[in-house]
């Protein structure tokens, strides 16, 4: 079944995995709410399968599979209802679901000006620095800016591309996307070896806007396909922000819009923080409690041991005492900045203030 199917998504609720894999599989009687045609094609579909090959073949690219029910699976995405992910796969080594609780969207134009380049590099790399995520679509133009001034300030990014994780699409971002697995997270709903259309790219989108806490677009024109992404995150009552532009620039027709609507205007990373840091149960972690160190990974607990707890210390310090590596620090220290027990200055971290009162009243323990 293709991304975003709500029909399926309603059988797989309704019946549960076995049922519907039987049907599709065994020559069981059509589920209902589709023609007889559609029921054929999603039987031929289904036979041609080799679930067992797509495993395989993930491992081999350093990919994972997660599903609901997962302990990695971002409950945010469940606001998409029938026509959530069946399951995502992933590639790196963070945690998807703690990155996403602190992330935000920046999205625009393949065909930016340079004017739009600058600014998504700007704001994601801001961002970052303010211990934020940055996500977005892993293409030219705006997308690649912001992946790239998120990893030039050290900073997690995640990129959701609409094509199998081990054919990474577009060809130029190759090395790019690599680079992205190494220092923060790659995802897609397509299994290996599976290739973009048209219609997968708009349905990547709703995943983007639904994994995060608000979507920045930079640059648009009209017909933009970061609109539906904008508009998507509106429908799940995500904040929604654009960056403007020369009024007499078609490329920045798309956003005036956005903004003459509900749509927030941000010129920089602190205006963007401003919003999706004040929302209630989801504001800034830093506000919330600490959460118990024994819940963490070891890997993250021995990087959370590796703070000074007197003074601020840069990712290669860090790493060097964790005895891991300098992208490993990295995206454990932005887990670890998800739940509340460090903070981002610039190019140093450091301890919060709650996690220090419960290592002085703890017992040690955070």
């Amino acid at each position: 079944m293709e991304p975003g199917d709500d029909t399926a998504g309603r059988w797989l609720r309704e019946h549960g995995v076995p049922e519907v894999v039987r049907r599709l599989r065994g020559g069981g009687d059509a589920l209902p709410g589709v023609s007889g045609t559609r029921w054929a094609g999603l039987v031929a579909r289904a036979a041609r399968a080799e679930p067992r090959r797509d495993l395989e073949a993930a491992r081999a690219a350093g990919v994972r599979f997660v599903c609901p029910g997962d302990g990695e699976w971002p409950a945010q995405l469940d606001d998409l209802g029938d026509a959530r992910p069946v399951g995502l796969w992933v590639r790196g080594g963070p945690s998807l679901r703690i990155w996403a609780l602190r992330s935000v969207a920046v999205v625009g134009a393949r065909a930016c000006t340079e004017y739009g380049a600058h600014m998504a590099a700007t704001l994601a790399a801001g961002l970052a620095e303010r211990g934020w995520v940055v996500v977005s679509g892993g293409a030219y133009g705006v997308d690649g800016a912001a992946h790239r001034g998120a990893l030039g300030a050290g900073g997690a990014t995640v990129a959701v591309l609409a094509c199998g994780l081990d054919r990474p699409y577009p060809r130029g971002h190759t090395e790019l996307i690599a680079r992205i697995a190494e220092q923060g997270l790659v995802v897609g709903e397509l299994p290996p070896g599976d290739h973009p259309t048209p219609s997968r790219f708009v349905l990547r989108n709703r995943v983007i806007a639904a994994l995060t806490r608000g979507t920045v677009v930079v640059e648009a024109a009209h017909r933009s396909g970061s609109l539906v992404t904008a508009r998507a995150a509106q429908r799940l009552g995500r904040f929604t922000m654009g960056v403007p532009g020369p009024a007499t620039s078609g490329l920045s027709a798309g956003v005036h819009e956005l903004l003459r609507g509900e749509a927030a205007l941000v010129t920089d990373s602190a205006e963007v923080v401003e919003l999706v840091g004040d929302m209630g149960e989801l504001a800034p972690a830093r506000r919330g409690p600490v959460l118990p160190r024994d819940l963490l990974e070891p890997s993250a607990r021995r990087v959370l041991a590796a703070l000074p707890a007197g003074r601020p210390a840069p990712p290669g310090e860090i790493a060097l005492d964790a005895g891991t590596t300098h992208d490993e620090a990295i995206a454990r220290l932005y887990e670890l900045r998800s739940l509340g027990y460090v903070e981002r200055h610039g190019d140093v971290w450091k301890l919060t203030r709650q996690a220090m009162i419960s290592l002085r009243d703890g017992h040690g323990r955070c």
